[in-house]
This record gives structure tokens, C-alpha cells and sequence, in this order.
């Protein structure tokens, strides 16, 4: 990004407000619709019901500030009340759908390797050299990260809503930092948030509790969230998210949800095809948290499900599938309705899947619902012999496979290769 390293030369605060955020900005309030924010259009488009754009606004740390920003001129320099950074792409894991800037380990792979052999070229670091990508190696000088810290002090008295990224933050030494930071200098204004797999060195993960358990303890900040990622059981899921332990996953949620019984955990659970055959089955073992964890008397779920879409890769996006698929998806939003929290029952309050958990599940079948009335077309055809591309190549350079994996996709897999 040497557009952006030549901006906050001159203001840290562009790793925010950079020119061409601001002229995002600008477009949005004439009316047009960057293709940046087709996620949130997509749902709109395809629903009469959800929007993720209004959720998102909805938000307690985006709410009051409304008319601010409406009011505010296009180019002006933002402190955020919201702020979201990634300092590291250090990552033990190379899940199927993410990237290079974000996994080192996935560029261990592509660098040896090359691209995937789809007709996108699947992750070609020419991708990310063209966009401005590339991860700068956690080994050299970052003059990002060096921004943030200069810019750290500025903000942090009047954020409201922080949260680290990865890569695998507790496998980056400036998580630390910043956890050490805020036990030097308490913030009761601020909601805390880390990313983890749960799946980092059990050294680090416990000095990773011990340090928020202090925070928390100690009501150093106003709240403390963490959060994680899952999409699919066991086998599938550790296809899925290369490199997981799926029982060792299981494992360190039982132990943070003990170690932290005020601390909520929310899963993000990207949904995409790989997801569709066992997701009933994961979605069992999250009521099951939800469920065990519970402590009656308060008034929020140890456990949140959040349901994003998968949109890239094409490949993998649950918008391949064919008619027969779509019933595990009815199951799983059948098995969340009937495990649905009610607040007209009492012993039942807060406890099972939040309204607005089934309804992220129940927005995904009707746009994969609305896919299926559609022709399949050059596109899906193409996007379909894609996923047959990258999962015979993952299999190769990973010593997986697919088929024993999945056997109920076989099917679907063999009549692919026949295209």
C-alpha cells in the first residue's frame, strides 16, 4: 500500500481517513453505491426483510453518532468511535477462503506453490501487488503499525468500540501491547474485542486469558468481547479452516467460557458450501455452549452466532449449490426456530438462538432459494469446475481429501468434472 505509506507520512490518521475512503464517503452521500459495499446491497436486494446495512448503523457505537457524521463534510479526518485493526498477518491457519495479505501461512503456500489452478488464478500474488496488498513481513519494519502507535495515544481516550484482527493476534506481539497498555491505563468507556482460532499454543493462549482476566476483573473497560470462527463439525471444519484442532476448538471454548464467565464469545461463522452438510451438526454444539454457560439471573447469552455470507472466493460460496443441497440448510434454520430463546418464558429468556441469530440463517435460504429459480449460466458453471479445481489441489499440496471428507458432496463433485 505505498499510496497509504506515503499518506501518513504526513497523517497517521490515514490509516482511516484516507483519500480514497473519503471519496467513498462522498459518492455514498450522492446517492451512488460503491461496489465496495456490495455485501450489504446484495442482502438488500435479494431480501425483503434483512438489511445488514441498517444492523451495522443500528449498533450502540454507530447510533449517536448518525447526524454527526451526516453532517460532517466529506473529507473530514475522523476519530473513529469504532476502530478495527489488524497488526500481523501471522497465522497458523490456511483457511480455505481467506488470502495471503491475511495468512502467512497461506503465503508460505502460494509462495512455494503459486496460484490455485482455477480460472481466477485462486490467491496469485499478483492479485495483491496490483491492489496494494501485500503484507509486509512480520520480521521487517512496518511503518503501519509504527502509525498506529503513534496514533494510539490520540484516540484511545475517546474510543468506544476496539478491536484486533489477524492473522492470529495472540500470535502477534503487539496484542500484548495493547492489553498491557489498558491495564496501565484503564478506559471505562471502551468495548474491548479480540479475534482468536482458539487454536494458538496453549503457552499463549493461557497468558492471553490471565492478561483479559485482569481487565476484566478489574473493570479496566466497560466490556470485553472475543471473537472467533467456525462454519462447519469436526472433519469438515478443520477442511475448511486448515490447521484447526476442531475437539482442541472445543476444547479452549469450554475453558475461556469458565476463565471468563462475564466475557461473551461470538462465533463469526462464514457460511459457504463446504459449510452446508454439517452445519446442523456445529449448530448443536454452539446451543450446547449457549446453553451450559448460561448463568440465570443475567441478561445476555454467553454466546453469540453471528451468520455472514460468503461472497469470495466464487468458488466456494454457497450460491454453487445444486436443488438437493438446499435441505441441510432447511434443517439447520428448522433446528435453530426450534431452540429459539423466548422472553414471554422466563426459565427459556436469553437462553437457545437469539431472533436475530435464525434470522441471518433464514436470510442466506432465501437468496440461495432465489438462486435456485435461476438458469445456471456460464458463471456457476465456471465457479462450479473452480471448486472442483481447488479442491483437488488443496488435497495435492495439503495431504487432504475431499471426497472422504465429503462424501455427501461426491455426488455433486463428480457430475462437476463432467462440465
Amino acid at each position: 500500500m505505498l499510496f497509504r505509506s506515503e499518506e501518513i507520512k504526513v497523517n497517521v490518521s490515514a490509516l482511516h481517513n484516507t483519500n480514497f475512503k473519503k471519496e467513498q464517503r462522498r459518492l455514498m452521500l450522492e446517492g451512488v453505491r460503491p461496489h465496495e459495499c456490495g455485501y450489504c446491497w446484495k442482502v438488500e436486494d435479494n431480501s425483503n426483510q434483512y438489511s445488514d446495512r441498517i444492523t451495522k448503523s443500528s449498533e450502540a457505537w454507530a447510533r449517536p453518532h448518525l447526524d454527526t457524521i451526516v453532517s460532517k463534510p466529506w473529507d473530514d479526518n475522523v476519530s473513529p468511535s469504532y476502530l478495527e485493526v489488524s497488526l500481523s498477518n501471522v497465522c497458523n491457519f490456511k483457511c480455505s477462503y481467506c488470502s495471503p495479505n491475511i495468512s502467512s501461512q497461506w503465503m508460505d503456500e502460494i509462495q512455494r506453490y503459486g496460484h490455485y489452478p482455477t480460472t481466477t488464478q485462486f490467491n496469485g500474488l499478483y492479485h495483491f501487488q496490483n491492489a496494494g496488498q501485500m503484507p509486509i513481513p512480520n520480521n521487517q519494519e512496518n511503518p503501519y503499525v509504527e502509525a498506529f502507535w503513534q496514533w494510539w495515544p490520540e484516540i484511545y481516550p475517546t474510543l468506544e468500540h476496539f478491536r484486533i484482527t489477524g492473522g492470529e493476534p495472540i500470535l502477534s506481539k503487539d496484542t500484548f501491547r495493547v492489553l498491557e497498555h489498558i491495564i496501565a491505563n484503564p478506559n471505562p468507556n471502551l468495548t474491548l474485542s479480540v479475534n482468536t482460532n482458539m487454536n494458538p499454543p496453549d503457552q499463549l493462549y493461557d497468558r492471553f486469558l490471565e492478561l483479559v482476566k485482569q481487565i476484566v476483573d478489574n473493570k479496566l473497560v466497560k466490556d470485553f468481547k472475543i471473537y472467533t470462527s467456525a462454519e462447519a463439525h469436526g472433519t469438515n471444519a478443520e477442511y475448511i479452516r486448515n490447521g484447526m484442532d476442531y475437539r482442541g476448538w472445543l476444547a479452549n471454548m469450554n475453558k475461556t467460557l469458565t476463565t471468563l464467565p462475564s466475557v461473551q464469545v461470538i462465533i463469526m461463522s462464514t457460511y459457504n458450501f463446504l459449510s452446508m452438510p454439517t452445519y446442523r451438526r456445529f449448530l448443536e454444539d454452539v446451543l450446547d455452549f449457549k446453553l451450559r454457560y448460561f448463568k440465570p439471573g443475567t441478561n445476555q447469552s454467553p454466546v453469540i452466532l453471528s451468520i455472514p455470507f460468503l461472497r469470495n472466493p466464487t468458488h466456494q460460496t454457497a450460491f454453487i449449490l445444486e436443488a438437493e443441497h438446499l435441505a441441510w440448510l432447511v434443517e439447520a434454520v428448522e433446528f435453530m426456530t426450534a431452540n429459539t430463546e423466548s422472553p414471554e418464558k422466563q426459565l427459556l429468556q436469553h437462553q437457545g438462538f437469539y431472533q436475530h441469530e435464525v434470522n441471518q440463517l433464514v436470510r442466506i435460504k432465501e437468496m440461495l432459494e432465489t438462486e435456485l429459480t435461476k438458469r445456471v449460466d456460464s458463471d456457476k458453471i465456471r465457479n462450479r469446475l473452480d471448486f472442483c479445481r481447488f479442491v483437488d489441489e488443496h488435497d495435492r499440496r495439503r495431504g487432504t481429501n475431499f471426497l472422504e471428507t465429503f462424501p455427501e458432496l461426491a455426488p455433486a463433485y463428480h457430475r462437476w468434472k463432467q462440465y
